[in-house]
């Protein structure tokens, strides 16, 4: 048997558990899904994180103010052209549509923000129990855990190994800053833990947490039903027409009562800490 483990002759025969090339393997898959399920877990009993509130939304959203720089700085480049290439004007709609979107980004951070001081300023046993928790990248999960960490909160950073786009943002603690191979294992944890999920504006990714968490509440998977807001009713109701699915009988009258949509960081905020008081504090708390 050969091995491109670094391995000297006396080490030999190798444990199978120190062995790389196995343990990388297609064969060994159940072992590294094992490991994804078993030691964020481990990790996070150890930080004392009880519950979250995850949210989510487009890893493309940025600030008003590096959208606007980055409009600023294309909008020169195409002064300096007598035809500006196509390439570049593609890259100006998308800067246009940056700093349009920039809003979503900011109450994110607000909204993660007044959330967290909310739970670190709960009495008692369930001082702190609520902790914001992101995909871990960049876009509106930044603006999460960017919120949190303005509040003075731990948060947490499920992020995700992609080709493109994900990497892990500064406002996570390295403790609570996780990285998954497995998609279905890193939804495992979101839902799992989650209290309430609030999702922004966001492409295929955002919308498939979004509708695998919806089927897991409608078909009674979960304990409790959390509490799931949108935010951004131009967005959402353009992009998904729930009263459609009503209509055409793929989902029930009562199913639309899952969501609330919602226009306001002070909307959302007072909804969901509602909706938290009730459902899991011994008593309701005052905002």
């Amino acid at each position: 048997m050969t091995t491109s483990n670094d391995t000297s002759r006396e080490e030999w025969p190798l444990k199978a558990y120190k062995n790389l090339d196995f343990l990388n393997s297609d064969a060994a898959r159940q072992i590294r899904i094992l490991c994804e399920m078993t030691e964020p877990g481990i990790r996070l009993e150890a930080a004392g994180i009880r519950d979250t509130l995850v949210l989510f939304g487009s890893a493309r959203l940025t600030d008003a103010k590096t959208a606007a720089k980055e409009l600023e700085a294309i909008n020169e480049q195409i002064k300096t052209q007598a035809t500006p290439d196509a390439a570049l004007l593609k890259r100006r709609n998308q800067a246009e549509t940056l700093l349009r979107t920039a809003p979503y980004y900011h109450a994110a951070a607000e909204l993660s923000e007044a959330l967290a001081q909310w739970s670190m300023n709960l009495p008692g046993e369930d001082h702190d129990r609520f902790t914001i928790c992101s995909g871990g990248g960049p876009g509106i999960m930044e603006a999460a855990n960017r919120g949190a960490a303005n509040a003075g909160a731990k948060s947490v950073g499920f992020g995700i190994s992609l080709p493109f786009e994900q990497s892990m943002n500064p406002y996570i603690p390295e403790a609570l800053s996780f990285e998954f191979h497995y998609f279905f294992v890193r939804k495992y944890w979101f839902v799992s833990m989650a209290k309430a999920l609030i999702a922004f504006p966001g492409g295929f990714g955002t919308l498939d947490e979004l509708f695998e968490t919806l089927t897991l509440i409608q078909t009674k998977k979960t304990d409790k039903v959390p509490p799931i807001v949108l935010y951004g009713r131009e967005f959402w109701e353009r992009v998904i027409d729930f009263k459609a699915l009503v209509e055409w009988g793929t989902i029930s009258p009562e199913d639309l009562k899952l969501i609330k949509i919602v226009d306001s960081v002070e909307e959302a905020k007072d909804y969901i800490i509602e909706q938290l008081s009730s459902g899991y504090l011994n008593e309701p708390t005052e905002n």
